[in-house]
């Protein structure tokens, strides 16, 4: 809305609608669909289904032009205006499509569809964690180029709107760290070994079974998955470019049914999270099996649902909880981001939005803590022959190292000789648990690899 001389207003299209409700003749905006599997297609249902509440809430309608497909797709009962193709290529060059929709997955050749529609001028909504955490920087720095956005909330915690949160809803605060249960699959697994004692091999299966596991399942159960997404979370939290290589990460496989009941007993549940947290010294970005004390509300999160608890110096700690996976919540975010853009295109002079990509102007060169530098306290457990001494030899290295034990519990028989022996300690520097544990398993009375799952109160 401006002032023209002789002291009249003239209203832009957009101002008009948002100030008056006027029905204007504009055209819809255009979207492209590539992948129809899980997320795609609910997408797609979605959109049509809730088509009327979505045009009031954007004020425009959205038209489905492409859907980018392997093979033809009666079965969806598309209009016979929308053209299916399996050339991607072909389909973010043409003209009538202004969003593109990625929802393949993988990094190639969605890395190369999604830079080609960028050059043709297309805005582009993905869900696609591995791209953006691996290639992020780049495809951010193309989109600014060409002056489009690259709107990705369903990339992490399908349903849970928690890109949306930190890039705006905490825009006010300095994050200081957040920590997440992220990925459903480990989450379900850990959940079942500690409410029926199940081994993680019997858990895992049943997970692949009920299609919550893939048949190779590395990415969900080693970490790899969870780390994807702690790094886009920790690029929007603290404003620092992705740096995927140098999230430490470990996954869920050496955790057992006895750790599970060990660390329940001490009042502790065993999550896979990821943890991104400030320190003097940088920025720690790691993925790993953690104690937490039960009566945290995110130790109580089961099953397959995702959390993230942020804590900001403002408004202190908050949790967000929800489906992380599935068609129905990570459609939800996917028509979500369309509808934000869609608002852009309107509103704004060129659609390129209004929030930086990773919610800061201006990125930091903050370093990223190695694994040796990071801090954190931690559940040892060590498998020692029934000799006077053991204990004092064990402490008396704990001690010389400078490590304070917590607590320290001797646990029922392994067998005549063998006794396990469980250690809490405070936060600690890695680099001296490192040598404090090497020494400890260089004792004769040790036996088996001593287990060490790190601990964390998450209360500050």
């Amino acid at each position: 809305m401006t002032l023209e001389s002789g002291g009249f207003f003239s209203y832009d299209l957009g101002s008009c609608k948002k100030l008056f409700n006027l029905e204007c003749d504009v055209k819809p905006v255009r979207l492209a669909i590539l992948g129809l599997g899980t997320v795609g297609g609910g997408a797609l249902k979605l959109l049509k289904e809730n088509a009327a509440e979505i045009k009031r809430r954007t004020g425009r309608e959205i038209e489905i032009t492409h859907v980018g497909t392997r093979r033809p797709r009666p079965d969806l009962d598309l209009p016979e205006s929308v053209k299916q193709s399996a050339d991607l290529m072909d389909i973010v060059r043409q003209p009538d499509v202004d969003v593109v929709v990625e929802v393949m997955g993988g990094i190639h050749p969605a890395y190369e569809v999604i830079m080609e529609a960028m050059k043709h001028g297309k805005h582009i909504v993905t869900a696609n964690k591995a791209l953006l955490a691996e290639h992020g920087n780049e495809l951010f720095k193309a989109a600014e180029d060409n002056a489009v956005q690259i709107a990705y909330e369903a990339a992490v915690a399908g349903g849970i709107p928690i890109i949306k949160v930190i890039r705006e809803g905490l825009a006010a605060n300095k994050i200081e760290w957040l920590a997440g249960i992220i990925n459903g699959t480990g989450n379900f697994i850990l959940s079942e070994m500690r409410e029926k004692g199940r081994a993680f091999e019997d858990v895992l299966k049943e997970a692949q079974e009920l299609g919550y596991a893939e048949a190779d399942p590395t990415f969900d159960v080693e970490g790899i998955d969870a780390a994807h997404k702690l790094t886009i979370l920790a690029s929007c939290a603290f404003g620092i470019p992705l740096q995927f290589d140098k999230v430490f990460t470990e996954g869920i496989g050496k955790v057992t049914a006895q750790d599970v009941k060990y660390a329940e007993d001490l009042g502790f549940r065993i999550k896979h999270l990821g943890i991104a947290r400030r320190t003097d010294a940088g920025i720690e970005l790691r993925v790993h099996p953690t104690l937490i004390p039960d009566d945290q509300l995110i130790a109580n999160v089961n099953g397959v649902k995702n959390a993230v608890l942020v804590q900001a110096n403002a408004v202190g700690p908050t949790l967000y909880y929800g489906a992380g996976a599935g068609a129905g919540p990570t459609a939800s975010a996917v028509v979500a981001d369309v509808v934000d853009i869609v608002r852009d295109i309107i509103y704004t002079e060129d659609g390129a939005g209004t929030i930086p990509q990773l919610a800061f102007e201006a990125l930091s060169d903050l370093p990223i803590l190695s694994r040796e530098q990071m801090t954190t306290g931690y559940y040892i457990r060590i498998n020692a022959e029934d000799q006077m001494g053991v204990l004092a030899d064990v402490t008396t290295i704990l001690s010389r190292a400078g490590i304070s034990i917590d607590a320290i519990m001797q646990q029922p028989r392994l067998s005549k000789d063998l006794i396990p022996i469980v250690i809490l300690t405070d936060p600690v520097k890695e680099s001296k648990m490192d040598a404090a544990l090497s020494q400890i398993q260089a004792l004769p009375v040790i036996h088996g690899e001593i287990v060490r799952i790190r601990l964390e109160s998450l209360d500050n």
